[in-house]
This record gives C-alpha cells, sequence and structure tokens, in this order.
C-alpha cells in the first residue's frame, strides 16, 4: 500500500466534520481553508500540489502539477498534517456548507475516483489529486460545472463534500442516468459521462434549468448532490438587499408600505 493508512470518524448530521487519527509519522493532505483543529504534536506544511509519489519530481514537475490544480479553480498550494508525536494524534477538516461527507477508499474503486471541482476535502498522504480532461468537444464548451472534474488516484482514503441531501446511484452496464452538472459529487472509474442538449424551444428558454446536463452511463457508483454550492449561492446573491438597502421583499403584497411601517421611507 503506497498511500498512508488512516483512521476516521465522521461528526455531525447537517454541518459535518471529519476526524482523522494518525499514527506516528502519518500524513493527511487537505485544501486551504479546511483545517478545523488537531491536537499538539502536529505539525503542518504547506506544499505544491499534493505531495503524492505520482507527482513528477523536480521544480518544473512540481509547478506543472501544481498548475493542473489552478485549471479546477483549486490553490497552487496545499496543506500536510504530519504527527510528530510518538503517540496517535487527530486532526479534524470540516465541510464548507451543509451537506454530507463522503469517505472514498480507492483501493475499493479501482484506484481512482473523479469528482466535481471544489468537491476534494482532504486525503491520505499519498493520493494524487488531478485534473480529468475531457477528450469531447461538447464539453468543453458546454459543460459548465461539469467539464473540469478533479481525479484521486491511489489506494489511499480520501474525503469529499456534498451539499444537500446525497444520493449514491449504483448502475449496471449500460444503465443511464441524467443528472444536472452542478449536482455531480463524483464517480467510479468505470462511468462514461457526456453532456447532452435538453432539447425543445420551451425547456431552453423557459425551463429555467439550463441548456445542458451530464449523461451518466454505467457499470459504476455515482454521487449525488441535491444543493450543489453554486445553487446555494444563486438563491443567497438573489435574496440580498439591492442598492439603498432595499430587498426582493419589495415584491411582496405590502411593497413599500412595509417598509414605511418599518420606519424604513427609503422607497
Amino acid at each position: 500500500m503506497q498511500a498512508h493508512e488512516i483512521d476516521y470518524q465522521i461528526f455531525g448530521e447537517e454541518m459535518q466534520y471529519v476526524e482523522i487519527e494518525l499514527d506516528p509519522q502519518e500524513i493527511v493532505i487537505a485544501e486551504a481553508g479546511s483545517f478545523m483543529m488537531m491536537e499538539d504534536g502536529i505539525q503542518m506544511e504547506t506544499i505544491f500540489g499534493d505531495g503524492s509519489d505520482q507527482q513528477q519530481s523536480g521544480l518544473f514537475g512540481k509547478l506543472l502539477s501544481a498548475g493542473k490544480r489552478v485549471l479546477t479553480g483549486e490553490s497552487l498550494f496545499m496543506t500536510a498534517y504530519q504527527n510528530r508525536n510518538f503517540k496517535k494524534s487527530k486532526v479534524s477538516f470540516a465541510a464548507p456548507y451543509p451537506g454530507k461527507i463522503v469517505a472514498i477508499d480507492l483501493a475499493q474503486f479501482g484506484g481512482r475516483f473523479i469528482c466535481q471541482k471544489s468537491s476534494f476535502l482532504c486525503a491520505a498522504k499519498g493520493v494524487s489529486v488531478g485534473i480529468e480532461f475531457s477528450k469531447k468537444l461538447g464539453r468543453g464548451l458546454f459543460g459548465g460545472e461539469g467539464f473540469i472534474m478533479e481525479k484521486l488516484e491511489g489506494d489511499g482514503m480520501v474525503f469529499v463534500h456534498s451539499g444537500g441531501t446525497l444520493a449514491r446511484k449504483e448502475l449496471a452496464a449500460g444503465e443511464v442516468l441524467k443528472v444536472d452538472t452542478g449536482c455531480i459529487v463524483g464517480f467510479t472509474k468505470d462511468v462514461d459521462y457526456d453532456i447532452e442538449f435538453i432539447g425543445g424551444i420551451k425547456n431552453s428558454l423557459f425551463g429555467g434549468e439550463g441548456l445542458f446536463y451530464a449523461t451518466l452511463r454505467g457499470p459504476g457508483t455515482v454521487y449525488v448532490q441535491s444543493l450543489p454550492f453554486s445553487r446555494l449561492a444563486d438563491r443567497i446573491i438573489a435574496s440580498a438587499p439591492k442598492a439603498g438597502g432595499n430587498s426582493r421583499e419589495e415584491g411582496s403584497l405590502l411593497g413599500g408600505l412595509g417598509n414605511l411601517l418599518d420606519g424604513d421611507n427609503s422607497f
């Protein structure tokens, strides 16, 4: 086994965090900003890329590996947490928004898992975090969030985050699942994915669901989220107060009268 063998426990329901127990000298890598807490004896170190054995040696190789991460919208750097104690120590990483943390054992999935960009939370040292380039032009032009996916390779544990409620679908050979591109969390290496046009003038102009969706074809395992972060952000932005302190509540039954009753006469 090349990756460090780590133990873990996931806590919480809606806002989860994962607690990872490291043996002496064991290392876990994580995205910047996911750290929650750690016990004494664990040392943090910022590294280029993922620090895996698959990362090319030399300065150019490290820059190339780290540069690929920029294409997925991630930072050039990752953080490694190593247990420098003579006993087991724990470090915890928190989910960035309400949802579920999914533990993926790459050894059980053939050594590779493809996930949505920004879904990756942390992994055992030795796991390679790269990008999955699409070879089809349609995915590049119309895939949106589903175009550039992250590729997790190795034989260790990885942890990815989903928004809202998580669904796990087991696809038989040839079975097809159509999913909003933003709702994909990830899938196993044997799943074939493509981008498909919804079709229909009314669907395209008035459907409100976008023009394209992802088509996933089995065999394999697919994880789907009910609330991708982009959808959550759109709802927050749409409900945010407008310039001058007015909000969408002005379109309610009371409209400006409601603001007047509240002592706000700026309508």
